[in-house]
Parts: structure tokens; sequence; C-alpha cells
């Protein structure tokens, strides 16, 4: 059946009709598009089946969750991040940093994340930093070998040193808050400002140190990092008066 109109005005009318909005032309009966979604389409003779759908990615912070809270003492937390296989930093340190110390010690330390001398003796704090915790430490009357216990707040070391990503940050938090319950310390001392954002949530170590905050029970007080100290000898001063402030804090508790 020809149209009556000629080309020019078929033409002409159906521009107009784009400039209206049109995007697609009906047929004289109406379709049931609902029911043309729901019909599956027909597989073509000899072709081959669709392939089966990829399973569901499991999200690594749920993971570490379930693996964090299975685990019911300090060693089965070790072997639960040692066998967490969702965080690519694994990969590429050569040990598992989990802690050192004394495990039940009044005072936890949390530091930031392995660096090279950490990565090699499977330890946190041993290179320069870790000597003059050690004297920061000594200084109030404790030490990490009968009065604290040190964690991080990641067990492997990032390349180049680089600072934690907030996707490893998160996926790692419920291991750290694990390992603050099962070594139950009256105190946490956070040193940089990772260790402030993994557990309370801040930065700006400069405007929190010295300042008392709570977090997964406990009192905690943010410190200089000692790496940062070795670059700023002038902050020395701040960082002796949080010391004294740790000290009288455990004598209150005492």
């Amino acid at each position: 059946m020809e149209s009556a109109l000629d080309y020019w005005s078929a033409r002409a009318l159906l521009e107009w009709q784009a400039e209206l909005g049109a995007t697609e032309a009906l047929c004289d009966a109406p379709v049931d598009r609902y029911a043309l979604e729901q019909a599956a389409p027909k597989p073509k003779p000899g072709a081959a089946p669709a392939p089966p759908p990829k399973p569901r990615e499991a999200d690594p912070v749920d993971a570490a969750r379930k693996a964090a809270k299975g685990a019911v003492s300090l060693p089965a937390l070790r072997d639960a991040l040692a066998g967490f296989s969702h965080c690519d930093l694994k990969r590429g340190a050569r040990n598992l940093v989990f802690s050192d110390g004394r495990a039940g010690a009044r005072v936890m330390i949390i530091g930031e994340a392995p660096g090279r001398d950490e990565d090699l003796q499977g330890k946190p704090f041993v290179g320069r930093a870790g000597q003059l915790l050690d004297k920061m430490l000594e200084a109030i009357d404790l030490s990490r070998a009968e009065s604290v216990y040190i964690t991080n707040v990641l067990p492997w070391r990032p390349p180049q040193n680089r600072d934690p990503l907030p996707a490893e940050i998160a996926m790692l938090a419920p291991f750290l808050e694990r390992h603050v319950a099962l070594a139950e310390p009256d105190v946490l001392v956070l040193m940089g400002n990772i260790s402030c954002l993994a557990v309370l949530g801040k930065r700006g170590i400069t405007r929190l140190r010295g300042q008392w905050d709570q977090a997964w029970g406990k009192p905690v007080m943010p410190m200089f990092h000692p790496a940062y100290l070795l670059r700023q000898p002038q902050q020395k001063r701040q960082a002796w008066s949080d010391l004294l402030e740790l000290k009288a804090r455990l004598g209150a508790l005492s």
C-alpha cells in the first residue's frame, strides 16, 4: 500500500515528531512489552549454551569480620590473619608482622604499618623508630618486655612504605578490633595519623595528640609516631608531655 504523502511531506512529518521527542514508531496493533520481556529467547539450533553466571565475589570486610570473630585467642587470630587472602599487601610482604611485647600488658600501642626492618624481622617497631620508642617507654618506667604490647593497623608492609589505602584499613580493622579485645589492655596508645583513622575515624595527629579519647571500650591516647619525631625532633617536648599524661592515667587506674 502506497502512502498518499510524497517523500518531502513524509520527511517533514518525521522530523517534526523527532523534535517532539518521539523515539520509536508504533504499530497499528498494541504490543504487550511486559510479555516480551518475560519470554526467554529460544536458542538457535546448534548454538552453544549460555555460560553460567559468575559467582558473587566475597566482600573483604565481611570476610575479615567473620575470620576475626572466629578467633578465640591471640595465636588463633594470628593464624586467621595469615590465612586471609583478600589483601594484596600479603603478596608483596616477606613476613606477617603480628605483635611484640607482652600479651595482657596494661598498655597496648598501635602503630601504622610495618617498614623495611619490621618486614624483614616480622616484628613491629624494630628499626630506628623502634629504638626511640623503647627509650620513650623506659622514660616512664615501661618496657615492651614486661609492660607493653605492640601491634600495627596493617600486618603487612605497603609497597615503598606508602600510606595504607582506605580500603586496606577498612579491610583489616576487624582484625585490629579483635586483637584489642583479646589482648585486654587498660589503655590504647595510637601512634600516628593512620592509627587514629583506623581506631577513632579521625585524622590530624597534631590536633589529636595528648587528648584522651574513647574507642572499643578503652581510653585512647593519640601520640606522635616515633618515626615522625626522628624527622621533627623539636616535637619531642610534646611527646614527653603525652608520655607523662599516660603515666598519670596508669597511676589513676591502678
